[in-house]
């Protein structure tokens, strides 16, 4: 059963921010939606290596109930399911975009590794 959106208390912003962007796997299914638009679960599975499928799906419900993603049932057998960011979503993901930016020049400032996958692992695109 849905609980709603957090509600603080918070300290500031920021704090509110973080409350529905925490999790190691929220920036990257915001990055993903994002960058392929909309997505079913087991795409978004496939694109994020290292997620669990219980993960994958807690952080989902979490971002529908904050507001961040769209999910869409169809009534078919088997069901299908497809993701996509809404507004609030898209509009956090730009915000988020600064931080993409400082986290490569980290990787480039210190070398440090990077997954070689199909998608990268950064918060936000670049638009070029």
């Amino acid at each position: 059963m849905a609980k709603g959106p957090r509600s603080g208390p918070y300290i500031c912003g920021i704090d509110a921010a973080l409350d529905v962007v925490s999790g190691k796997w929220k920036g990257l299914v915001l990055w993903e939606l994002h960058a392929h638009g909309t997505r079913r679960f087991a795409e978004l599975r496939r694109a994020l290596p290292g997620v669990s499928e219980k993960m994958l799906t807690q952080h989902l419900r979490q971002m529908e109930e904050d507001g961040l993603v769209h999910r869409k049932v169809y009534a078919e057998v088997p069901p299908k399911v497809e993701y996509s960011l809404t507004d609030a979503g898209t509009s956090l993901n730009e915000a988020l975009r600064p931080l993409g930016e400082w986290g490569r020049e980290r990787l480039r400032r210190e070398r440090l590794e990077v997954t070689d996958i199909d998608t990268p692992q950064t918060v936000a695109p670049t638009t070029s």
